[in-house]
């Protein structure tokens, strides 16, 4: 699975939690907290995405990610389908 699929997928899901969010403004240097998505929402989009991908990655991996570049690296790295 490629990062783009992640990227997209992550942007997807993130819209329809935030619908708010202009999908274009999803990038891999946006920080989702800087998006408006506050703790809750932001566990909601990385376990739905996973959910999405079939994926399985430890939420205690994503404690350290600083953008959404940084989530996407995480899934594609650690990814265990």
């Amino acid at each position: 699975m490629s990062q783009q699929e992640i990227l997209d997928t992550l942007a997807s899901v993130f819209v329809d939690i935030l619908p708010e969010v202009d999908k274009s403004a999803i990038t891999r240097e946006a920080s989702m907290r800087d998006l408006g998505a506050n703790s809750i929402d932001r566990a909601d989009i990385i376990t739905e995405t996973m959910e999405k991908l079939g994926i399985t990655v430890p939420m205690v991996n994503f404690g350290n990610a600083k953008n959404i570049g940084d989530v996407v690296d995480i899934m594609a790295r650690e990814a265990k389908p």
